[in-house]
């Protein structure tokens, strides 16, 4: 029997490179056997009160919205196995930066995916400096979870 690792699935969401990354990412997680993306902490599942911000912007105003969403976020880091990060050099997410750097914290193995047209591009040195691996978007469905390792981006930072 194959071990299934969760996840915090960190990825941005408010463009529509970063959307179409996620999706691509969310397939190939469903499509590895080491993940257990039933039971992995995908965010924006767990918006709170089920309340999306992309569709009800007006939210962003809200405290308690902000707080629980926030919160519960932190939860699902220290709660999962992992943490992936779905990383576009163009459009850097600081909010998956901070998540990263709380991972790192937690004791959390963070690896990022970086689309494969992007990868090599030059990263955010702190980005790059709290990731354990960075691999390409193909990489992500044969990845196995059981076996993390550490490697160096092959790209450069800034």
């Amino acid at each position: 029997m194959t071990v299934k690792k969760t996840l915090y699935f960190g990825a941005g969401w408010f463009s529509e490179k970063q959307n179409q990354a996620y999706a691509t990412a969310m397939k190939a997680l469903k499509a590895n056997p080491s993940v257990d993306i039933e039971n992995s902490y995908v965010p924006l599942a767990h918006q709170y009160k089920g309340i999306r911000v992309d569709e009800h912007p007006e939210y962003l105003h809200d405290r308690e919205w902000a707080t629980a969403t926030y919160q519960g976020d932190l939860v699902g880091i220290r709660s999962s196995d992992f943490v992936l990060g779905i990383y576009l050099p163009d459009e850097e997410d600081a909010g998956l930066c901070m998540e990263m750097g709380y991972a790192q914290g937690q004791g959390k193995y963070i690896m990022l995916v970086i689309p494969d047209e992007d990868y090599g591009k030059p990263i955010n040195l702190m980005s790059w400096g709290v990731a354990d691996n960075v691999i390409k978007m193909s990489e992500l469905a044969s990845y196995n979870f059981n076996q993390p390792g550490f490697n160096f981006y092959d790209g450069a930072v800034y």
